[in-house]
């Protein structure tokens, strides 16, 4: 392809001399020729701007000789005075200025575009990172970007592992068959860019991998690779990993390839310090909510196993007593039986209290019972469709057993409805909740209700709430709760 390119670029530059040299002759006729004589640079400026330098310098010449040809007009000869050789020698001096003048000026705008190329493609990784984007998109996005922004073969991202190996976490290559598969570990003795990049935690790179020694470097030499580069990627002054790239062409990378990919280098770290914050952060916030319900649960349990029975207890025993009294002291036998049944009334009282704080039935039957116990409770027809076979995790039941009482609260004091539909089941690895009613709507969790605990409730697991609610339209509260 390069050599019928300089062929393309030889026939180019005698064509534009042909072409000058004709144009000149005929122009003469009409002018002085020395302003035609200019023409000729138009053909050096051609050449300079799309051709090989060299090429660009042979036209420079190929040009003075036809001008020195033209320059005697019309004898057929060339003619090498004193004047008609400084008129030559200024001409050529001029050619070769503008030669490099030209190269300079494309050599800068080749520099720019490829520029402008990596910063476009370093802002579309950026833009992932920002939108909070998962690692795996991110890892993929940065092998696919460094591959197409350096005109690389291939580009990979790898883990370094606790025994001094590697994974590849993201690879991307020009060809149909990837170097190394994605998910694969490669142990990294010998040489190689990975395991130099991890022992000095600094930019390497490798030119030719001819004497190479270990396993990857025999992979890579038979895979025809001839040089690649690595940057580290650290996090939390670490080096986690490294961001590789590789071509098989005989000459070597660009001498700044390693800042190039430092740049991407930088962004996978800045994702994957993103993604750790956020997991530890719905980790806790998870593990706050586990001990919330914890809590609730032991105060349930104290006061079921503890208060209430005292009351029950207490309660018989003013029963024996009341039995006891003597038939004539009918006063004290009526204050004892008004005791009693204020006893039981704040028993009652206190098991809807503990009832409210965790229900026991959450606990020993599993959600299904739970969610039927409400419907029959509440004030509004419940139409309750409840597909799920087995105990889900208790963080997951809790969660969806508040929506659906809240929900139902909620719809009973304010949406007017004449039915409600519960829905729940489970699907990718999610349990699914739908709550909808008939009512007048306009519910809007941001005027300080009881959703925007439960809002938070799910996120903490995971989750997802959302809430549809125009007026006159009735309300639709949808769940989606990751079971893991």
């Amino acid at each position: 392809m390069k050599r019928r390119s300089t062929v393309l670029g030889v026939a180019a530059a005698a064509g534009l001399i042909a072409v000058e040299t004709v144009a000149v002759v005929l122009l003469m006729e009409l002018m002085p020729k020395e302003r035609c004589e200019s023409l000729y640079l138009l053909g050096v400026v051609a050449i300079s701007m799309i051709w090989s330098r060299w090429l660009a310098v042979a036209t420079s010449v190929f040009s003075a000789l036809a001008l020195a040809y033209v320059d005697d007009w019309p004898n057929l000869h060339f003619s090498f005075d004193l004047e008609n050789a400084l008129v030559v020698g200024v001409f050529l001096v001029v050619a070769l200025l503008t030669n490099l003048v030209a190269n300079a000026a494309r050599a800068r705008a080749r520099e720019t575009a490829v520029l402008a190329a990596q910063q476009a493609a370093l802002r579309r990784v950026a833009t992932l990172v920002a939108r909070g984007a998962r690692p795996p998109q991110v890892f993929a996005a940065v092998a696919e970007e460094m591959a197409r922004c350096l005109e690389v073969d291939c580009a990979e991202v790898l883990r370094y592992e606790a025994d001094d190996s590697a994974v590849i976490i993201a690879s991307y290559v020009a060809s149909a068959e990837p170097h190394v598969a994605l998910g694969e570990r490669v142990a990294l003795e010998g040489d190689n860019v990975a395991g130099t990049v991890l022992r000095t935690g600094r930019p390497a790179r490798m030119d030719e991998y001819d004497s190479a020694t270990g396993a990857l470097a025999a992979r890579l030499r038979k895979l025809g690779v001839r040089c690649r580069v690595g940057a580290p990627i650290v996090v939390d002054e670490h080096v986690w990993g490294t961001a590789v790239v590789g071509t098989s062409r005989a000459e070597p990378l660009a001498a700044d390839t390693e800042t190039q990919i430092a740049e991407f280098a930088e962004l996978v770290a800045t994702a994957i310090a993103a993604a750790t914050t956020h997991d530890d952060l719905i980790a806790s916030r998870a593990r706050i909510v586990a001990a919330a319900d914890d809590a609730r649960r032991r105060l349930e349990r104290d006061l079921h196993d503890g208060a209430q029975q005292r009351l029950v207890s207490l309660g018989i025993q003013l029963r024996l007593a009341e039995a006891s009294v003597p038939a004539e002291l009918q006063s004290v036998t009526d204050r004892l039986s008004g005791i009693v049944s204020g006893l039981t009334a704040a028993s009652e009282e206190l098991r809807q209290i503990s009832r409210g704080i965790h229900p026991a039935i959450l606990a020993k039957g599993g959600l299904g019972p739970a969610l039927k116990t409400l419907a029959r409770r509440c004030p509004v027809p419940v139409t309750l469709n409840v597909a799920i076979e087995r105990r889900l995790p208790e963080s997951v039941e809790v969660a969806a057993y508040y929506v659906v009482a809240e929900a139902l609260t909620n719809t009973a004091k304010y949406a007017q409805p004449s039915e409600v539909t519960v829905c729940a089941t489970v699907r990718d690895a999610a349990l699914c909740l739908s709550i909808t009613d008939d009512g007048i709507g306009g519910a809007d969790s941001r005027n300080g209700s009881g959703l925007i605990g439960l809002t938070d409730r799910i996120g903490a697991l995971g989750g997802r709430l959302q809430i549809t609610s125009r007026p006159g339209s009735g309300t639709s509260l949808h769940a989606t709760i990751p079971l893991a």
